[in-house]
């Protein structure tokens, strides 16, 4: 399934964010800083950060970022 930036920001709840993020998503990057491991995924033409807490084994935290690039023709 391909979601739009838009379609994506505009689902109903951070739990079905997570679930086409973890299903669908490319992983680009992880890190841990003190109690918290922040990854970053690949999702269709947009990216998200997923940020976990490792002490309470919960999400803390989404960010949604559009990708911009150029394009040549």
């Amino acid at each position: 399934m391909n979601i739009s930036h838009y379609d994506f920001e505009n689902l109903p709840d951070k739990k079905t964010q997570c679930d086409i993020v973890f299903n669908q998503g490319r992983i680009m990057n992880e890190r841990i800083i003190n109690n918290l491991k922040y990854s970053l995924y690949e999702v269709s033409s947009f990216s998200v950060e997923i940020i976990y807490n490792t002490i309470n084994n919960k999400i803390a935290g989404l960010n949604i970022f559009q990708n911009r690039s150029v394009y040549s023709n």
